[in-house]
Formats: C-alpha cells, structure tokens, sequence
C-alpha cells in the first residue's frame, strides 16, 4: 500500500446520496483477480451509453474534473454489498481521499485497508465544498498526521480518524505489512512446533 501523510488534490463533487458499491463499480466488471484496472469501470453506467461512449451530461466527464484525486459525495457513501473492488475502482481511477457525511461500515474499512482517507465530515460542511467545486474548481489539502484540510480561502476544518489506521496510512502497511513486522517471532514460534 502507497504511504499517504498529506495530499494536495483537485475535488470532484458527486452530490448524490446513498451511492452503493455496485454503482461505484458494476458487478460485470468484477471478474479480474488482480486488484488494478477496475478504475476504468468506474460509476460505469453514469459515465458511459449502452455503446460505451462517454456521456456529456455526467460531470465526472467534463475536462475541469480531470484528474481529480478527492471525491465529495453525499450521505451514507459505499452502501450495498461489501465488494472490496469498490475501493480498488476508485483507488485505481485516481481517487485518494473521499470526504462524505457518513459512509457505509464495510466501505469505510476496505477503503482505509486499501490506502483511502475516508473523512467523515457535518453536511453543512460538505456542502458548502460540493457547491465550490460545482461552480469552479476547488482545491483541498489534507493533513492525515494533524488531522486536518485546509481549503483555498484558508478555512482549517479538522477532521477524525482512528489512530490505528492513521498510522497505517501514513507508514502504508497493509494488513500482511503489520504482520511481517513479527518475522523473528513467527519464525521463532513455527521453530518451536518442529
């Protein structure tokens, strides 16, 4: 997993509730083993026609939210089935942080698994950044160490996280990176059984 302790990135506002992992990644495109290549199928049906082709009128599409990092969207983001390809599409689109006023439990676990932030912000708040980056383009900066995101007109909003995965984003150890770091005691121990 890529370690994550500050990123600058352009916003992408998705301003829709209860966006479920089968929109976020559709459940055709599920059948590759590797975990890349899932961010081309990304929100799949509303980025492209029943020929493929781009739509026009979803603005993930429209060059100003081109290579956008930061996606805002609305309440209870990642609901659905607990696919972990959801996390994987948008990790691999580009995508780095994802603020919201509530997400789905299991998605917000597999995305900090996956080297997401997941930030969980009031609706005032996300709203206020969704209307930004509608109008215009909007800049964040997030601060995982401190915990905050300062914003372009100099607005610090602080923001929670729990330590344990904090530390893993910031040092980018997966799950089977924090085992390896008890090598000597594994090898001890399976020593011992023979």
């Amino acid at each position: 997993m890529e370690a994550i302790e500050k990123h600058r990135g352009l916003v992408y506002p998705l301003n829709r509730a209860n966006i479920d992992t089968d929109q976020i990644i559709p459940k055709q495109f599920l059948k590759r083993i590797e975990r890349t290549g899932f961010g081309q199928f990304l929100f799949y049906h509303w980025r492209f026609d029943d020929d493929g082709n781009k739509r026009t009128d979803f603005s993930m599409n429209y060059p100003e939210y081109q290579n956008a990092s930061i996606l805002v969207a609305g309440d209870n983001f990642g609901c659905g089935s607990s696919r972990e390809h959801a996390p994987w599409a948008l990790l691999d689109y580009g995508f780095r942080v994802i603020i919201a006023p509530s997400f789905a439990d299991i998605f917000y676990n597999n995305s900090l698994k996956n080297g997401i932030i997941p930030i969980q912000l009031d609706q005032e708040q996300v709203d206020q950044w969704m209307e930004r980056a509608e109008k215009g383009t909007l800049t964040l900066d997030i601060d995982l160490k401190n915990q905050f995101i300062v914003d372009e007109a100099d607005q610090k909003v602080h923001f929670d996280i729990p330590e344990y995965h904090k530390e893993k984003l910031i040092n980018g150890w997966d799950d089977i990176a924090l085992t390896l770091q008890h090598q000597d005691a594994i090898s001890a121990y399976e020593g011992n059984l023979a």
